[in-house]
């Protein structure tokens, strides 16, 4: 098993500090056959995300939100997404703080308990973001709208759908992001166990 001890950093260079930030890397590191190899690679520098499924229980529905992505502009169908509510992690905060945070900013939604389901590399192979993902308990009575902090360019629109066309729309494609599709397969797996544990409305 090789770890950190296995890696020299010979090199970093900042190539791009805006939104975002992109260094340059020389690295070594051990081969599984022995010996070492030296490459140069590119480094996506992204703060760590929390992603949130919004569940209320006793209604069996979820509540996902729909925005522009860049990084969907060249998409089949459209660069607006269904997603899950979502946000950076700012210094101090807990995943379960930006949860309740975003979950007001994006949804105009207060949850109850909020459940881990996993913390996950996005795209390891060239990005250090993590996210983690979790799911919360929420009363989508009267939910719906419009919402999104004009300051950060938010336009922001709050879907309320039962879980069973949530579900086939991750079987038809329909919902093709990675943090969704995650969360609504772990949604199904523990969706009796959740209507147990969250029957009554908060």
């Amino acid at each position: 098993m090789f770890d950190h001890s296995d890696v020299k950093v010979h090199e970093k260079e900042c190539v791009y500090d805006g939104f975002f930030k992109m260094e340059k890397l020389v690295v070594s590191h051990a081969r599984f056959a022995g010996g070492t190899v030296k490459v140069t690679r590119e480094l996506f520098q992204r703060d760590d995300a929390v992603c949130v499924l919004l569940y209320d229980a006793p209604k069996d529905r979820v509540v996902l939100v729909e925005q522009f992505r860049i990084g969907a502009l060249e998409h089949p169908r459209s660069p607006w997404l269904l997603e899950l509510v979502a946000g950076i992690v700012e210094p101090g905060e807990s995943a379960e703080d930006v949860a309740r945070r975003e979950a007001q900013e994006e949804a105009g939604a207060a949850l109850g308990e909020v459940v881990p389901i996993t913390r996950y590399l996005v795209s390891p192979g060239g990005a250090n973001e993590y996210i983690s993902l979790l799911c919360a308990q929420v009363d989508s009575a009267g939910m719906g709208g419009l919402f999104g902090l004009e300051s950060e360019g938010e336009d922001i629109k709050v879907h309320v759908l039962p879980c069973d066309r949530v579900f086939a729309m991750v079987r038809e494609g329909l919902i093709d992001n990675a943090a969704s599709i995650i969360a609504l397969q772990w949604l199904q797996l523990n969706q009796s166990e959740l209507k147990h544990r969250w029957q009554n409305s908060i």
